[in-house]
């Protein structure tokens, strides 16, 4: 018998159905896995968790580092502008 592949999603929904309150056993009959599958999913979900986080601050930091760099050129270009203008 084959390994089935389980995508990302539908292991987020299997994990997320347990924190739901639906019991393991349900969980586990309704997606044919092992109580031993849905644990190990579970753990891993977990353990991911503060990435979701880390990521976000991360972008927001890089955005606001590219920002900070546009402001200073469109300064640096209205400088020179107003130098080949003669103002």
């Amino acid at each position: 018998m084959s390994r089935r592949k389980w995508d990302p999603q539908t292991k987020a929904d299997v994990v997320l159905s347990g924190f739901q309150g639906k019991s393991v056993t349900d969980i586990c009959s309704e997606y044919q896995i092992s109580q031993a599958q849905y644990y190990q999913w579970r753990y891993q979900f977990i353990r991911k968790m503060p990435q979701v986080f880390t990521k976000s601050s991360r972008y927001h930091q890089s955005l606001s580092q590219e920002n900070s760099y546009l402001k200073k050129m469109i300064g640096e270009l209205t400088l020179e502008l107003s130098k080949v203008k003669g103002v």
